[in-house]
């Protein structure tokens, strides 16, 4: 494999809409969504659910230029929400708003996947990020997408932002995997063997007309459908920019470490599904506090000794692409602790000076609507 990718970035991120003033969600108006088209172009669209849109940089060529162009996306996004009298938030779970009382998209395709999936679909109250990387050959993009999996858990860990559901604490850092769980075709990709394997898999559901293209296997990790690109797509939403390009920036630099392997005849050792799985329950659960099973160690390592290693491992590959400073913005993450536990903190400040638990919930998400101007 002596193709070198030119490991271009993408990055795609929804956000809610909300009442700056309650906390309460609101559906986007026409005028709304007619101003960020007008503005925005192609780089904007409406999500399935009317509280919800959907932002996604042009082609960048660094993650310093992928920072510029979110930056601008979201700066828009925020100056027309609010001259409609809303902001935007970027967390995979509103706090306490009831999925029940939601609308969808009046589009063919949202009317499509509510009739295909019921009630599932209709629980998709969830917020997420993607990140493409340019990789060019088909080939690789299986080869990667195989040794990248191990590193998902990860990335969801650092990531984690929705720990509360309907106005209640889940226990979990990232309760939004659990919901999408419930879609077909999600979770970690199968390793396959070659790319005329993938292409057999998706045939198989197509040529049924069971669905009519990739772009509605929903995997952590996928093969682009419109782009040559490898799609990550596990992480929560980030509240703030910052902590987005940093994740934008590890998931290339190691995209580029595992394409660096293979060039010395090398690759990153593959672990069944089972084993990783482990480690995302972990990473949805716990986010960093309890750490990740070092399956070649064969013991569990405290997660900011995971990122120290993970580092390491990419140093040479982030001077290369010219991202060390974001990439070693993943310390800061775990110093801080995560959104989950940013966000819990939150609630607890509040309660202690008194506010009701709905006081308390109503300050979080105005919490939310500062982290997202945060560094803008």
């Amino acid at each position: 494999m002596t193709d070198h990718p030119d490991f271009t970035l993408g990055i795609e991120e929804e956000y809610l809409l909300v009442d700056p003033s309650t906390g309460d969600l609101a559906a986007a108006p026409d005028a709304l969504m007619a101003e960020c088209k007008a503005a925005l172009g192609d780089q904007f669209s409406p999500e399935f659910l009317r509280c919800q849109v959907e932002v996604g940089t042009p082609v960048s060529a660094s993650i310093a230029e992928a920072r510029q162009h979110l930056a601008h996306l979201r700066r828009t996004v925020a100056h027309v929400a609010g001259n409609h009298g809303l902001a935007p938030i970027s967390a995979s779970c509103h706090p306490f708003a009831d999925w029940r009382e939601q609308h969808h998209t009046d589009k063919d395709r949202y009317n499509q996947l509510s009739r295909d999936l019921a009630a599932v679909s209709r629980r998709m109250l969830i917020s997420g990020m993607h990140v493409h990387v340019g990789i060019g050959s088909q080939a690789q993009r299986i080869d990667l997408m195989n040794q990248m999996t191990y590193f998902l858990p990860h990335l969801l860990a650092l990531s984690a932002s929705s720990p509360l559901w309907q106005g209640s604490d889940t226990g979990l850092a990232s309760y939004r995997t659990t919901v999408f769980g419930g879609m077909p075709r999600t979770g970690l990709p199968p390793q396959f063997g070659s790319w005329d394997d993938f292409h057999r898999s998706v045939c198989a559901l197509t040529d049924l007309g069971v669905i009519e293209d990739s772009s509605k296997i929903w995997w952590d990790l996928r093969p682009s459908s419109r782009f040559p690109t490898l799609e990550t797509r596990v992480c929560d939403a980030s509240p703030r920019l910052e902590d987005t390009v940093t994740l934008a920036a590890l998931i290339q630099a190691t995209l580029r470490m595992l394409w660096r392997l293979s060039r010395q005849n090398q690759r990153w050792r593959q672990y069944d599904n089972f084993l990783i799985a482990e480690n995302r329950w972990r990473a949805a659960r716990y986010g960093m506090t309890e750490g990740m099973i070092d399956f070649g160690a064969g013991r569990v390592i405290p997660f900011a000794e995971v990122v120290e290693d993970w580092l390491a491992l990419i140093s040479g590959d982030a001077d290369a692409l010219d991202s060390q400073p974001h990439v070693a913005r993943a310390r800061d993450i775990v110093a801080q602790g995560g959104s989950a536990a940013c966000q819990r903190a939150v609630l607890s400040r509040a309660t202690a000076a008194g506010a009701t638990p709905e006081e308390a919930m109503r300050e979080l998400v105005r919490h939310l609507v500062q982290e997202f101007h945060h560094g803008l």
